[in-house]
């Protein structure tokens, strides 16, 4: 069922990967655990399509949603550390047009911790909207705040990709999509991009939807979902024009530059990514960005977009332990509308339970991707036991405290 290097002392982590597949619905994933900058672990197995039962291969790779918003933040902040990007002046310094409405004080610095105030659209998207990069940031710059900039988050899910991207493409003179194939992917040997190449599709595992049952719809977001059609989770969710209708499985979704959702990667290239983040920076930042990255930014009770707690670095997830919190981890077990990692870990879910994480303490990085969707918002027990089973590999001792601990 599942191939691949699994290293002596890291056997727990295989042992979970092999009971995804045998115990909680598993259809084809891959998982990847670099430690001191060595890869330990590097699995792959189940199903890739199962219209074609073509099974998932080494080279697999899939969407990864969210986890995109991790590769979009680092280019931001690689900018940074070469000096042609300032997170804390305002952002009309290099985007004028942005400054409409009273966003003349947004930062980038709120672009990447989700206070900038745009986490949707109001109007409707139209069907090509999000693979028009001109139109979505256009579209961005005239939107109208949802609040006053920077007081409070709400997880800007979708447009995270074109406030944070514009900032890269301004600063660098390139798209979001070949400064992260530049500076990142090529020079660490990485299968990811942001933007696919259609010679990959070939190898591009199809997403499987989480099926819904109607009397679970029951948490905050999913009762705005349906009962408030111009909420900020409704509006974040439906209001995106054909990707909302497929686009994450469409040649067109995987071919766009869409910074908060369509980078398309395996385990091995997340956990790759992360890699230099683990171990001092590497070439990517210096060792005081890489200490800026790894710091809460803003937290809340009840994020705007996601309407559970949150907290966030600067473009980064830390730990969310909402165990006790969310009515989703009452529905669907206490994985769900959570992700739990030590206390200097950050890195991103993506939807449906992918992940990738560097824990710069602990000194390794993470990578875990799927095609089969979760429930919750966050992470869900398939992928939250892998990065359990890699702490405790680790000789971490518990998350009691909603934080891995030694």
């Amino acid at each position: 069922m599942t191939e691949g290097i699994c290293k002596k002392g890291y056997e727990r982590v295989a042992e979970t990967f092999a009971q995804n597949f045998a115990e909680r619905g598993e259809v084809g994933a891959s998982v990847c655990l670099v430690v001191g900058g060595e890869t330990v672990v590097d699995l792959w197995g189940g199903t890739a399509n199962p219209k074609t039962q073509a099974p998932w291969k080494k080279d697999t790779v899939s969407i990864v949603f969210s986890c995109t918003k991790g590769a979009t933040a680092l280019c931001a902040h690689m900018l940074a550390s070469r000096g042609k990007l300032d997170l804390d002046a305002p952002v009309t310094e290099q985007w004028p047009e942005f400054g409409q409405h009273g966003k003349d004080r947004v930062t980038t610095r709120m672009m990447l911790d989700h206070s900038a105030a745009v986490p949707a659209l109001r109007d409707k998207v139209k069907d090509d909207g999000p693979y028009d990069w001109a139109y979505m940031t256009e579209r961005l710059a005239a939107e109208e705040p949802f609040w006053v900039p920077g007081t409070r988050n709400g997880y800007h899910g979708f447009t995270f990709g074109w406030t944070v991207g514009e900032m890269v493409r301004r600063a660098s003179g390139k798209s979001l999509g070949a400064y992260f194939r530049d500076e990142v992917a090529k020079p660490l040997g990485l299968d990811f991009w942001i933007g696919t190449p259609e010679e990959i599709e070939p190898r591009v595992a199809p997403i499987i939807a989480f099926s819904l049952k109607a009397e679970d719809a029951k948490t905050p977001f999913l009762i705005d979902l349906a009962t408030n059609r111009q909420s900020i989770p409704s509006l974040f969710y439906m209001n995106n024009g054909a990707w909302r209708a497929g686009g994450a499985n469409s040649r067109a979704g995987h071919a766009a530059e869409i910074g908060a959702a369509n980078g398309i990667t395996n385990a091995r290239g997340l956990a790759g990514m992360y890699a230099p983040l683990s171990q001092g920076g590497g070439k990517l930042v210096d060792g005081r960005t890489l200490s800026r990255m790894a710091e809460v930014s803003m937290a809340t009770h009840d994020d705007a977009t996601l309407r559970i707690p949150t907290r966030f670095a600067l473009g980064f997830m830390k730990s969310m332990d909402n165990r006790k919190r969310s009515i989703a981890a009452k529905i669907w077990g206490e994985d769900s509308d959570s992700v739990i990692l030590s206390s200097a870990a950050f890195g991103h879910v993506g939807a449906g339970g992918s992940l990738g994480f560097a824990d710069p303490a602990a000194g390794f990085s993470f990578g875990y991707t799927m095609n089969q969707m979760g429930p919750g918002l966050l992470m869900n027990a398939r992928g939250q036991k892998l990065v359990d089973a890699a702490y405790l590999s680790m000789g971490f001792k518990n998350k009691d405290s909603g934080v891995w601990v030694r």
